[in-house]
């Protein structure tokens, strides 16, 4: 092809550009438009540019461009990577309450992963995670759950028999395994009877040997006296009394005497005060060994 039929080649379509740039309003842009025309135009400097026919303004063409470089280093992050980036955040996180954005961005930096600490941040605020302030003031149940294998908890709670008698009955269960123990029932619980029903606790901790407690959390209940804590305090075990009129600081225990009322005593008929204990000594262990626990994801007691 010679230069003069190249020239009417390139003047033909010119032309017609110039008539439809009269005609047509703002033209639409596909992605793929978009990265033809900032690729291929981006080498020329911006006075050419500027001399060429085109629908959008040079500028536009050069955003164009910066865009698609944006694009492809995202794209070199693969959603592997910033899964692990943000699993890792979390976790730092979540392990260590005291430490902002800026001292996660920093402990990030020195395992070597680069990431902006506006990152950590959108991280942390996605995730509905708080700033350090609010994060350092520890709740009670956060508290009961990251001390859970150190506590006991127990508590008394009243059966009926047909003829309307009042029995007592008196349990404790370990907050780490959920394993319950119902260590005696009667009509008159006497100083003597809750003392002895500590020894037999500590006794069945001793021979159960894997026990880590060392607290004990009971209400302010009058049935429980100075014996019955001096007693724990000599095997190592501290008392540790709830509020006034707040239950929700024994929750763990309230709930498995409302689960008790519920798979058991409110389907049994009780004849007299032998029968709670035996009742209570087979639904002990069907829920020690046999029933799944939802708040240690449905693991069985062991």
């Amino acid at each position: 092809m010679s230069d003069r039929d190249k020239d009417i080649e390139i003047l033909a379509p010119r032309h017609r550009f110039l008539v439809l740039q009269r005609q047509v309003g703002r033209p639409a842009f596909t992605d793929t438009d978009r990265a033809i025309l900032g690729g291929l135009l981006h080498h020329l400097p911006m006075n050419k540019l500027r001399d060429l026919l085109l629908l959008v303004r040079p500028d536009t063409i050069l955003r164009w461009h910066r865009n698609l470089l944006k694009q492809r280093h995202a794209v070199t992050c693969t959603p592997k990577r910033r899964g692990r980036v943000r699993a890792l955040v979390l976790r730092l996180a979540r392990e260590n309450s005291s430490w902002g954005y800026r001292r996660l961005h920093g402990e990030r930096a020195a395992l070597g992963i680069k990431v902006a600490a506006s990152t950590v941040w959108e991280i942390l605020k996605e995730h509905g995670i708080p700033p350090v302030p609010e994060r350092q003031s520890t709740a009670w149940a956060d508290f009961l759950r990251s001390q859970a294998g150190a506590r006991l908890a127990c508590d008394f709670f009243e059966v009926r028999t047909l003829t309307g008698a009042r029995l007592y009955v008196f349990g404790v269960i370990e907050h780490s395994t959920r394993r319950i123990r119902i260590l005696g029932a009667t009509a008159h619980p006497t100083t003597q009877w809750v003392v002895q029903l500590g020894r037999n606790l500590v006794m069945d901790l001793e021979d159960a040997g894997s026990s880590r407690a060392r607290f004990l959390i009971r209400d302010r209940d009058s049935k429980f006296r100075a014996a019955f804590d001096a007693l724990l305090a000599d095997a190592g075990l501290k008392v540790v009394t709830t509020g006034i009129q707040m239950p929700r600081m024994n929750c763990i225990m309230e709930r498995w005497i409302q689960t008790c009322r519920r798979e058991l005593l409110d389907r049994t008929l009780i004849w007299n005060q032998s029968h709670p204990l035996h009742a209570l000594r087979e639904f002990e262990s069907f829920y020690n060994e046999h029933r799944p626990h939802r708040n240690l994801k449905q693991a069985l007691d062991e």
